[in-house]
C-alpha cells in the first residue's frame, strides 16, 4: 500500500484521525474531508488512489456522494454505515460503491478491504481478441473504441477475461468482485451481466458475453 493516497470523507473526527493514522502507518498518503463537499472538491482535484467515505455526513447523504463520484471518476469507493440491512446494502452496491464496511469496525478488518480494492487496480494489461483492458488505467476498449463501463462492470470483465471460455456462477462472480458481501437471493449480479452486455452490444460486440443458463456467465474465447 506504499505511496497510495488515500482520501477519508468522515466528520467523526475521532474515527478519521484513527484511520488517518493507520493508513499512514501502512505507508500511504492520506487526506481528510469532514463534510461531503470538500470530499467532493479533493477528489476531483486530487485524483485519490482510494476513498473511505462515512455515510452519514451532515451536508449530503454518502449514497449521493458515491453517485456524483461515479458520473467521472473509477476511484474504488469504501462506504462506513452504521445501516446494516439488506436494503441498504443492495443500494450502496448499486449506486456504485466496491465495498461497506459496518460500524463500529476493527481498523484490522479496514486495512484488509483497503488492500483488497487497491491490489484489484494493479495488473498487467489483459487482451481477448478485439477486448483489451488496462486494469491501471481502468479503460476498457473494443475494436478500439472506449468501453464506458462503471467500476464493477470493468471488473466483472477483467475477472472473465482472464479464462476465455470458463464459466463463473453468480456465486463466484459475487464472491470474487464483491468478496462474498451480497446478500442471498440479490440480483445485482444480472443486473451488472445485463448492463454489460448492453455496451458490449453497442459496439457490435454481439455475442461475446455468454449466458448459461441455469449456470452463469463466461466470454467467448
Amino acid at each position: 500500500m506504499s505511496e497510495h493516497h488515500i482520501l477519508i470523507i468522515e466528520d467523526d473526527l475521532d474515527i478519521a484521525n484513527v484511520l488517518k493514522l493507520d493508513l499512514t502507518d501502512a505507508g500511504c498518503q492520506v487526506d481528510h474531508a469532514d463534510v461531503a463537499m470538500t470530499g467532493l472538491i479533493k477528489a476531483r482535484e486530487d485524483n485519490p488512489d482510494l476513498i473511505i467515505l462515512d455515510l452519514g455526513l451532515p451536508d449530503f447523504d454518502g449514497g449521493d456522494v458515491v453517485q456524483r463520484l461515479r458520473k467521472n471518476s473509477a476511484v474504488p469507493i469504501i462506504v462506513l454505515t452504521a445501516r446494516d440491512t439488506v436494503d441498504e446494502k443492495v443500494r450502496l452496491l448499486g449506486l456504485g460503491a466496491d465495498d461497506y464496511i459496518i460500524k463500529p469496525f476493527h481498523p484490522d478488518e479496514l486495512l484488509a478491504r483497503v488492500k483488497v480494492q487497491l491490489r484489484q487496480r494493479v495488473t498487467e494489461s489483459l487482451t481477448m481478441g478485439d477486448l483489451t483492458l488496462d486494469p491501471q488505467k481502468r479503460l476498457a476498449t473494443y475494436k478500439g473504441e472506449e468501453l464506458r463501463l462503471s467500476p464493477k462492470e470493468f471488473d466483472i470483465l477483467s475477472l472473465l477475461i482472464r479464462q476465455p471460455g470458463r464459466v463463473y456462477s453468480r456465486a463466484e462472480i459475487g464472491q470474487e468482485i464483491w468478496q462474498g458481501r451480497l446478500p442471498e437471493g440479490s440480483n445485482v449480479v444480472d443486473v451488472h451481466m445485463a448492463n454489460l452486455r448492453a455496451k458490449l452490444r453497442d459496439l457490435d460486440g454481439y455475442g461475446l458475453l455468454r449466458t448459461v443458463r441455469g449456470v452463469g456467465y463466461a466470454l467467448r474465447g
